[in-house]
């Protein structure tokens, strides 16, 4: 029977390439990062000579280095890998609630706090207590808008708390006419400053003056409040019978008969952030 020799059946690894060494069909070296297959036998081919004797089979690149070890680049859990100019690079993990974007140069991504939506937190509240005011001085309204129920914890210092008060109403007994001012405390009531007043202290209020004090109507309010600090802020309304007249009753429905619903809506929004800004007009 003929005898037919195959040769190499696989790739013999030599090792780091050796001028002196003399290479056969499918021997395989390194080279500057480079692994090359002999492909004409020969000795001292160096293998730049690319053509004739050798193939390359794998390259490190142009920059002549072994590939990046990305085990040893991303050191922390979290980390993203990209590529910069030069090569992979690690890009350390962000914070909670930040967002991935690319930087302002557009060449490598960064994280940022998310600009955009603005509203951290809202509290829904409604209430059908009767609440009745019938004095001629100052003085905190009845549960729940005059003793704290109506409350929120800021997420961060800076930031800006809108409460809008939406409430059906009746005129007192007398004067049926009313002004309004609005407090806040920080320390779980032991002290309470305005949260915005005009001259006589007021911060609107309804006028129903020389109607009949059956006469029923609702009353829409805001209130504006830059956020102390991260205790929790609660808000009350204290209200005023002027001329010494009654105040008013609300969720009383003297027209219709029975109790009304009324609502307070509380909004924290972020107020960080170069494209927000606000001061006095």
């Amino acid at each position: 029977m003929a005898t037919i020799n195959l040769g190499a059946i696989k790739f013999n690894w030599k090792g780091a390439y050796n001028s002196s060494t003399t290479y056969a069909v499918d021997d395989v070296v390194s080279s500057g990062g480079n692994s090359y297959v002999c492909i004409q036998a020969h000795s001292n081919q160096a293998v730049g000579n690319a053509t004739a004797y050798w193939n390359i089979m794998s390259s490190a690149g142009t920059n002549g280095t072994n590939g990046t070890d990305v085990g040893t680049t991303l050191t922390t859990q979290g980390d993203i890998l990209y590529r910069d100019g030069s090569g992979l690079q690690r890009l350390p993990k962000g914070t909670a609630g930040q967002v991935l974007q690319m930087n302002s140069g557009a060449t490598a991504p960064e994280y940022a706090t998310a600009q955009g939506g603005r509203t951290v937190q809202k509290k829904y509240l409604k209430f059908s207590d009767q609440c009745n005011y019938s004095s001629s001085a100052w003085g905190d309204h009845q549960h729940p808008l005059g003793d704290g129920t109506i409350q929120i914890t800021p997420k961060a210092t800076g930031n800006i708390i809108t409460v809008d008060f939406s409430f059906v109403h009746t005129g007192g007994d007398t004067w049926q006419c009313s002004i309004y001012r609005y407090m806040v405390s920080t320390d779980n009531g032991s002290n309470w400053s305005y949260v915005s007043s005009s001259d006589d202290g007021g911060a609107g209020g309804h006028e129903i003056y020389a109607e009949s004090y059956t006469l029923t109507n609702t009353s829409h309010n805001q209130l504006w409040h830059v956020a102390q600090n991260t205790n929790v802020h609660m808000f009350k309304i204290q209200a005023y019978g002027r001329d010494g007249g009654g105040g008013d009753k609300i969720n009383y429905n003297t027209q219709a008969g029975g109790t009304e619903r009324s609502r307070v809506i509380i909004t924290e929004i972020d107020a960080t952030g170069s494209d927000f800004t606000y001061g006095d007009l």
